[in-house]
């Protein structure tokens, strides 16, 4: 059991998650900076909004902190670099309002085209002006979605629904990707001239601040209508004001600002063809549970030894690869671990080896969560996805990436981990099968398994009747449960493998037994 604090409100149903889960859980919205200080030491989980500063100095006070969860999407309240270095786990919840903030971008693109809240205004002044307000239908238009991430790609699903053509601009995706969504892959420039509505959906960066500004102004379509519902400051919103009023641009909708909420004065908020709502792209019922709860289970996951889907201060990877190797990242963490401990002698090499489709992504998450397995295996400090890249490096470890696209066999797609040591090499190779890690390659050994006990015995010895039976009956005489046992081997009374999955430890003495078994080569045991 652990200890939750909740520092800012948030919904209910995330907390009873927490709570469900067998944690014990403080709500404690609106504590001063000071009195959060005095108490976070005493707590391994801290779940926030965007209320509470998480700095430098207050993570210095949390000696037992695990990770901290913001119940939303941005962290801009967090100290990444700090908490990276305590390895400590930062995780959001980007998809908890993901329908949400599409549905607004639609409700605002509909709005924008076809003038309805200058016609609300209009009919609540007691006028009826329906020349005035002729607008445009979605369907037949040409949409081009900036960022083809969570939201983008939802949006995009929905357009088509309006008989729209949608094009897509985001350099991390592949065009295989796009073309599921219906969408046509096009540079920058492609989308700004063909487009008659702009959506944009990216995070706000140094690289994409101003992504409409004064070099993309003059490229856009004349008349093309914009839609803001991602951050402020991807499009100049004085730049913007003046295409509206010179004709270039045939309005904008906007969600959010530079600064929030806008200055009284702000050219936008006074001219006509703007439609501007306050920053209420997440502001349903719904997506606020679903916030709740996404990143409730992101902290339950950490706390349990697990992945996180959804950690901040992980390698720097766009969401879609994540998404992509999310499944894989503890298969590399558990190969990690099964490698190093079946290594003997002085460590001189780790080598990551991936195959498949999942090779064509950036595979630093997956180094790491090696990494973790690695570390976490022969060393006493708590080692994660945060820290494993920085304590590897202190400790003079470098782990080489190998990659390459074509499959292993029958596994579409393989992580495996070498392990080079001064008594020889290593290789442990496994995959995600129906949703769970199995180890399927042991060095030359082709096998099948899901390892899912906390202590694995693995065998070298001659493939000969009796073999298993001998294990098996040493194991019962010791009152051992045995969870699984597998069997590899090269050919028929050949070179073989087992490995046996116990519930309990093995003594030192059940090992002498099983070393004693004549045939037998050698015995190692893992500890997961």
């Amino acid at each position: 059991m652990a200890r939750v604090l909740v520092s800012d409100k948030v919904d209910r149903a995330g907390v009873d998650l927490l709570s469900a889960a067998g944690h014990e859980v403080d709500l404690r919205p609106g504590m001063a900076p000071g009195e959060l200080a005095s108490v976070i030491g005493g707590y391994e989980a801290l779940v926030i909004r965007s209320e509470t500063q998480v700095t430098a100095d207050l993570l210095a006070q949390a000696d037992r902190l695990q990770v901290v969860g913001r119940a939303g999407v941005g962290v801009d309240n967090v100290d990444l670099d700090a908490a990276t270095q305590r390895g400590i786990v930062v995780v959001n919840a980007p998809t908890g309002n993901t329908v949400a903030a599409a549905e607004h971008a639609l409700a605002l693109m509909l709005a924008l085209m076809r003038h309805v809240p200058q016609a609300h205004a209009s009919m609540r002044e007691g006028k009826w002006e329906r020349a005035k307000f002729l607008g445009a239908q979605l369907g037949g238009k040409t949409l081009g979605v900036v960022g083809l991430g969570k939201v983008g790609s939802e949006v995009a699903r929905r357009a088509k629904a309006f008989q729209m053509e949608v094009l897509g601009y985001d350099p991390y995706v592949p065009h295989e990707f796009a073309r599921n969504l219906g969408a046509e892959l096009v540079d920058m420039d492609a989308l700004l001239t063909r487009s008659d509505v702009i959506t944009i959906h990216t995070p706000l960066t140094a690289a994409t601040r101003q992504l409409i500004g004064a070099e993309q102004m003059p490229k856009l379509k004349d008349g093309v209508r914009i839609v803001n519902a991602a951050r402020g400051g991807l499009v100049d919103e004085a730049l913007l004001d003046q295409a509206i009023r010179d004709g270039k641009v045939a309005g904008a909708a906007l969600d959010v600002f530079v600064s929030e909420p806008p200055a009284p004065d702000s050219p936008l908020l006074a001219n006509p063809k703007v439609i501007v709502t306050p920053h209420l792209g997440a502001s349903t019922e719904e997506a606020q549970a679903q916030v709740a709860v996404e990143v409730a289970e992101e902290v339950l996951a950490v706390l349990s030894g697990g992945a996180a889907r959804y950690t901040v201060n992980v390698p720097a990877v766009p969401a879609e690869v994540r998404e992509a190797l999310g499944p894989y990242i503890p298969v590399a963490d558990t190969m990690g671990r099964i490698a190093i401990q079946l290594a003997e002698g002085q460590l001189q090499s780790v080598a990551l080896r991936v195959s498949g489709r999942i090779a064509q992504f950036d595979t630093s998450l997956l180094a790491a969560a090696a990494l973790a397995g690695i570390l976490g295996a022969t060393s006493d400090e708590r080692v994660n996805l945060v820290n494993a890249p920085h304590l590897a490096e202190e400790h003079g470890l470098r782990i080489e990436e190998h990659k390459s696209q074509e499959a292993d066999d029958e596994y579409s797609n393989m992580v495996g981990i070498e392990v080079r040591a001064s008594r020889g090499a290593v290789f442990v190779g496994g995959s995600v099968v129906g949703g769970s890690v199995h180890l399927l390659r042991l060095d030359d050994f082709y096998v099948d398994l899901q390892p899912s006990t906390p202590y694995m015995l693995f065998t070298t010895h001659r493939d000969q009747p009796g073999m298993i039976g001998k294990v098996g009956t040493i194991s019962g005489n010791h009152d051992l449960n045995i969870g699984f046992m597998e069997v590899g081997r090269v050919g028929p009374r050949g070179e073989a493998t087992m490995i046996v999955g116990y519930d309990e430890p093995l003594t030192d003495e059940v090992v002498a037994e099983i070393s004693a078994i004549e045939g037998i080569g050698s015995v190692r045991l893992v500890t997961l």
